[in-house]
């Protein structure tokens, strides 16, 4: 029988999925993709997919988003590679995930054939998930947490224009804690990223809130609480 050399290299399809969270009733919220696929009865999946020839990672990341419903901005970063072999049972596939941030009014899910359903779904409520997403949404929420700690990443997750007390709702939900409110506003005024709109809004029977916006939409290193 004629012997075949040992090949030198193992081919692996690359794939990237993408952590997209947003913050829709005051919670915060990861979109998810029902599947429709009998190794994976009844669950769920981050969104994402095989990258294409002549088409970077970041390219990839938008076009997945595009395909689910992204036609706003979205601010995105990689968060880790992940290659178990036995990660997608399909076959070797290494996965490339990324934290991305959008707001939920310019994010509207969609759907097609190859998927039962695309939803936001509240982070508190999570299916159960497929491949190995549980731990990449895990990773992905231990990075927002973080980066909300020392940066101004919030403001991917806002509208241009918010209250003060929807700036604070968005930090207490992401970090899980009450934080006070007269030093959280000291510091956010003094950090010198926010400035005033001249602007109010109306909030039930309480008196119209002033507006403000992040002076940059853009991510700055910066303790801000």
């Amino acid at each position: 029988m004629k012997s075949h050399p040992e090949k030198q290299f193992v081919a692996a399809a690359v794939a990237v999925d993408v952590a997209l969270f947003c913050i829709k009733n005051q919670k915060l919220h990861v979109l998810l993709i029902e599947l429709d696929r009998p190794e994976f009865p009844n669950k769920w999946a981050l969104p994402g997919g095989l990258v294409t020839p002549h088409e970077n990672l970041d390219e990839a990341v938008m076009r997945h988003l595009q395909d689910r419903g992204g036609e706003g901005e979205s601010y995105i970063e990689q968060l880790g590679t992940y290659g178990d072999p036995d990660r997608d049972p399909t076959g070797w596939v290494v996965s490339v995930a990324y934290l991305a941030l959008t707001t939920a009014d310019t994010f509207v899910p969609k759907t097609s054939s190859r998927y039962k359903s695309v939803a936001w779904v509240s982070i508190d409520n999570l299916p159960e998930l497929a491949y190995d997403h549980k731990k990449i949404l895990a990773d992905a929420v231990l990075r927002l947490k973080s980066k909300v700690n020392y940066s101004n990443i919030v403001f991917a997750l806002l509208p241009h224009e918010f209250t003060f007390t929807e700036l604070q709702d968005a930090y207490e939900n992401i970090l899980e804690k009450h934080i006070d409110k007269r030093n959280f506003r000291k510091k956010m005024l003094a950090l010198n990223l926010l400035e005033e709109v001249p602007k109010v809004k109306a909030t039930g029977a309480h008196r119209p809130a002033q507006l403000y916006q992040f002076k940059d939409r853009a991510l700055h290193i910066t303790q801000t609480v």
